[in-house]
């Protein structure tokens, strides 16, 4: 259970109390010193659990939890501490709400469980929400997080059509090819 990857996992999830008081305290600085620090634990979590073989059904929820919490308190934070800025790009931040959160309502109704799918396209959006809103809260550029936020939107069509694919709960389906495929398999050799 406390293995490498398990424990970065965990630390996402107890870094999120810290980002709130940071941004709460308007410390915007060592805020996103944090947040960088945590979205590493979000890459490595993942890449030790795979050069460890030490992929489970835990380390997904874990992980799974820890980006729930790392991006619902980035969007508050970022609110407490540019709220002018969140204001202006309203349209894309309800996007990026929306696209985090519909699709994990959406698996928690059928499956009364978090979806952990780790797409690949759940990944590279991570990656591109991440730049985008780094650039736009440092440089005030707003095209990467703009178009980072549509991209996440298709990412999130794809995890709701896991959902619809996908009779049972499984975690870790890098696309919609895969499930579908799962979905094949399971059928053809039903246990």
């Amino acid at each position: 259970m406390f293995n490498l990857p398990n424990t970065l996992s965990l630390s996402r999830i107890v870094a999120a109390p810290l980002l709130l008081y940071l941004a709460w305290i308007n410390r915007p600085r060592l805020f996103l010193f944090l947040l960088v620090c945590s979205l590493m634990t979000d890459v490595l979590d993942g890449f030790f659990a795979r050069k460890r073989k030490q992929e489970t059904g835990l380390g997904a929820k874990l992980d799974s939890w820890g980006d729930f919490a790392t991006y619902m308190t980035l969007l508050i934070c970022a609110w407490w501490l540019w709220p002018n800025l969140i204001r202006q790009e309203a349209p894309f931040v309800i996007t990026v709400i929306a696209s985090y959160t519909i699709p994990i309502l959406f698996g928690f109704l059928r499956y009364h469980w978090l979806t952990s799918y780790h797409t690949w396209g759940a990944k590279f959006t991570s990656v591109l929400i991440i730049i985008g809103a780094l650039l736009l809260v440092i440089f005030r550029m707003v095209w990467p997080f703009r178009t980072a936020a549509i991209v996440l939107a298709l990412s999130a069509v794809e995890e709701m059509a896991i959902t619809i694919t996908l009779a049972k709960w499984q975690s870790n389906v890098p696309s919609v090819w895969h499930a579908i495929q799962f979905t094949r398999q399971q059928n053809t050799n039903p246990s």
